[in-house]
């Protein structure tokens, strides 16, 4: 299987990416990291502001200086292609984001993207000829910090997401998704514009894989090299609005009152019930925003907004709790005399990884000589929506404490060395190739 002609011979068993470099990566790690909002050591970027645009610069530079072929869709994900030699062979694909969510740190999202970068470097280095391309990919908006939908490129590109929905989302100063694409030099005509020309053909991707920190402490904890990921939890987010009366705190009696936060405090416990009686450790539920109007001491609250997220790798578990939550919510308005309104933010399909890139990821740590252990994503990546067009695996190294989402989140040179090594080899096998026998390793 050689690459554009040349004379080579299979390569897992002899691929040698001993030239990746730890520390390397952790120092463009931290040079994105500067391309902040934040006072660092905080890291915010926010969707086609001007630091997200300043790290898409970097980030494409990167892929320069891997000689990968750049090219960016309507809604802002960008592609660094390395040509395969089968010019008819469906792509493998890697990444991740490099936006982050206020006060973030500089590991989340962006090993993927830097990683997956130095790990196409590293097979160049070791002379690796891949039968079908390997693209990079940063996708666009992984974070719901903009406009509160998280994963935009990637639902773009898997066709999930509709006109309808973007039409729907704005920023706090009324812009919309395409408004703020175009100002930044991506866009289109409309939404439903955008989202043609961001649609994956079926069929174009041979597998995905996404390299990332833990987000948990389960690696750390037990001493394990990497996690092989084996399901992606999904979320049901709702938004619950109970209405109250109100009225004078010391006036209003206490049988007359329609007190509407209290019927979001009682439905936030029956979502912690409901969750644990599943008995299950994989489904979670969290009340994580509460509005409460009119937010003052000595007013009895006439109005309470409470956003509930559910998660599970089971889909009808998961639906299950969101429909007894629902119930409840009704029984709790009933009985307390008082209306709510229901809103369904989204509710995504949990995805199983694919045996194929599972075993490449096993493959990989085991001529690594890592240690490993099978676990499922509890947060969600772009890779729920790519596995809904591709076989997609994810492969995890621990991060100190299990921390992510702050300026403190950490891991080792030596973890995102061995990670990126990983991503490498298990590229290898999803690309096919060989190596030049002449390359100097």
């Amino acid at each position: 299987m050689g690459g554009g002609g040349r004379k080579g011979k299979t390569c897992q068993a002899s691929l040698d990416v001993s030239r990746i470099n730890g520390k390397e990566i952790v120092s463009q790690l931290l040079k994105l990291a500067k391309i902040t909002e934040a006072p660092e050591p905080a890291v915010t970027r926010v969707l086609f502001t001007d630091k997200d645009m300043q790290a898409r610069k970097y980030v494409k530079q990167l892929m320069t200086d891997a000689k990968l072929q750049i090219r960016e869709d309507a809604m802002g994900n960008i592609f660094g292609r390395w040509l395969g030699s089968d010019k008819a062979a469906a792509v493998v694909q890697t990444g991740s984001h490099v936006d982050a969510i206020p006060m973030a740190g500089a590991y989340d999202g962006t090993l993927g993207v830097v990683g997956a970068i130095a790990a196409v470097k590293g097979l160049q280095t070791a002379g690796f000829k891949p039968r079908k391309p390997i693209e990079v990919i940063m996708f666009t908006s992984e974070e719901p910090t903009r406009f509160g939908l998280g994963c935009i490129g990637s639902r773009g590109m898997a066709g999930t997401l509709t006109a309808k929905v973007l039409d729907e989302k704005v920023d706090v100063n009324g812009t919309t998704f395409q408004e703020a694409a175009t100002a930044a030099g991506y866009g289109g005509k409309s939404h439903e514009d955008i989202l043609s020309q961001t649609l994956v053909k079926k069929g174009s991707v041979a597998a995905f894989v996404e390299l990332h920190i833990e987000q948990g402490p389960l690696l750390e904890r037990e001493g394990l090299n990497l996690g092989i990921v084996s399901a992606i939890a999904a979320p049901a987010a709702l938004r619950m609005t109970f209405f109250g009366n109100g009225g004078h705190a010391g006036a209003l009696l206490m049988p007359d009152r329609k007190d509407a936060s209290l019927a979001a405090a009682e439905l936030a416990l029956v979502v912690e019930k409901v969750v644990l009686g599943t008995d299950s450790i994989d489904t979670v539920g969290t009340s994580g925003s509460w509005a409460i109007k009119p937010n003052t001491l000595n007013a009895v609250p006439w109005e309470a907004k409470l956003e509930i997220d559910i998660r599970d790798i089971n889909g009808p578990r998961r639906d299950a709790v969101v429909s007894t939550v629902l119930k409840t919510a009704e029984t709790i308005a009933k009985r307390r005399q008082m209306t709510h309104q229901v809103e369904m933010i989204n509710q995504d399909p949990p995805a199983t990884c694919s045996d194929q890139v599972v075993a490449a990821a096993e493959q990989a740590a085991k001529q690594l000589g890592a240690s490993t252990k099978h676990l499922v994503s509890r947060a969600y990546h772009d890779s729920l929506f790519m596995a809904q067009i591709a076989p997609t695996g994810m492969i995890f190294i621990p991060c100190r404490n299990g921390w992510s989402h702050r300026p403190d989140e950490y891991s080792s040179p030596e973890d995102i060395e061995r990670g990126v090594k990983a991503l490498a080899l298990t590229l290898s096998q999803l690309a096919g190739g060989a190596t030049d026998s002449n390359s100097e390793l």
